[in-house]
C-alpha cells in the first residue's frame, strides 16, 4: 500500500475527521484532501512528518506500511493501547491518576495478588 492508502486506513482506524487532522497537524484540509483523492498527491515532508505524528504513527509507516523496530517500538502501538492513550488524554489530572492506579492495581490482581483498589 502506498501513502494514500495508508492515510485512508490510519484515518479510518483513528476515527478522527479530516477537518480534524488538519487541525491536529496543521496541515491544510484541501491539502490532506489532495493526498487521498485519486490524484494522490504525495506530501512533503515536513507536511508527512505533522500528519504522521498527529495520527500516532511514523513517516516510514505511512509512506511503505512497514516501521523500523525502533520507531515501532516508540510510536507504533497496538490498537488497544492506542486507544487507551487516545481516552486517557482526555480524562483530567485526577480521573488521570485514578486510571494509572487502576492500571497497576488490575495488573498485580492479574498475577494473583488481590491487594484492595487504591483510594
Amino acid at each position: 500500500m502506498g501513502f494514500r492508502e495508508n492515510l485512508k486506513s490510519e484515518l479510518a482506524y483513528s476515527g478522527m475527521l479530516v477537518k480534524e487532522l488538519a487541525a491536529k497537524s496543521g496541515v491544510p484540509k484541501h491539502r490532506i484532501d489532495n493526498y487521498l483523492n485519486a490524484r494522490s498527491q504525495i506530501p512533503s515532508v515536513e507536511s508527512g512528518v505533522r500528519i504522521a505524528k498527529a495520527l500516532g504513527v511514523s513517516v516510514e509507516y505511512l509512506v511503505t506500511s512497514r516501521d523500523d523496530k525502533q520507531t515501532r517500538g516508540a510510536q507504533k502501538k497496538s490498537g488497544d493501547v492506542r486507544l487507551i492513550a487516545q481516552l486517557a488524554e482526555q480524562l483530567d489530572d485526577e480521573q488521570r491518576l485514578f486510571l494509572i492506579d487502576f492500571i497497576k492495581w488490575f495488573k498485580l490482581r492479574k498475577n494473583h495478588s488481590t491487594p484492595d483498589l487504591p483510594q
